[in-house]
């Protein structure tokens, strides 16, 4: 029963959990999986530059994923797991897909290779605050995307949508995950949708489900990293306990 998943993170691989869930068993996907950008040529991870990359987060890759699959092998797994994504969301779900565009060999390399084959519906831009500027043959980026996949019946929500598709959020930094969503931004997607349960496959530190939480909504997790998966439940717990839940 789609019950025995409700508010709970499963500590395992995303593409494992999800093929034991039922068909349509969620309203809408959103998630943000490892970027793999230590297989980029274009930010100083690939070659081990040092400098002010040796001490950015991402260095090291995530806890349990060192973020540097060969590309093609990399787009691959992620086709597969929107595959699932598109298995489990319902006849009027969809995807919010949070990516990262990057340089590779000097030329910009999209997410196009994983995403063609979807249903595409729009690009939401975020627009981040601050940042490091790793290569000077090019400005610093400033924003990530986040592709709206949606099957036909999609809607937002009554009298919502007017936000535009340019959002601007600060990046958290007091988090044990190098990478995480804003909360405020989790809150945009599910306060402009009727969705009662949000699927996230790369749960991290447990945005999402904070988010869930705020909004009255259920969740259903996933994350390799058992070291991830425990602060989010902690962070999940001190968050209940703030609201007297």
């Amino acid at each position: 029963m789609i019950t025995d998943y409700l508010d709970k993170i499963f500590c395992g691989d995303s593409l494992d959990i999800m093929r034991q869930l039922p068909d349509g068993c969620c309203d809408i996907a959103i998630t943000s999986p490892p970027y793999n950008l230590k297989n980029s040529t274009g930010n100083g991870m690939k070659d081990g530059r040092g400098g002010k990359w040796a001490k950015a987060a991402l260095v090291n890759g995530y806890a349990d994923y060192n973020d540097n699959m060969p590309y093609d092998l990399y787009c691959e797994w992620q086709r597969n797991c929107l595959q699932e994504m598109m298995r489990l969301i319902k006849d009027d779900g969809a995807i919010f897909y949070n990516h990262k565009w990057r340089v590779q060999n000097g030329l910009i390399q999209d997410r196009h290779e994983i995403v063609q084959d979807f249903p595409v519906r729009q690009i939401i831009i975020w627009k981040r605050k601050g940042g490091i500027n790793f290569n000077k043959g090019y400005f610093l980026p400033t924003y990530e995307v986040i592709y709206l996949i949606a099957k036909k019946k999609f809607q937002l929500a009554p009298k919502m949508g007017g936000c535009g598709d340019v959002w601007e959020f600060m990046q958290e930094t007091n988090n044990v995950h190098p990478a995480p969503f804003p909360v405020a931004l989790i809150d945009r997607i599910m306060e402009n949708t009727s969705a009662q349960v949000i699927l996230d496959p790369f749960m991290g530190s447990g945005t999402t489900a904070v988010s869930a939480i705020k909004n009255n909504r259920h969740y259903i997790g996933v994350e390799l990293s058992q070291s991830y998966c425990d602060a989010a439940e902690q962070r999940i717990a001190q968050f209940k306990s703030d609201l007297g839940l």
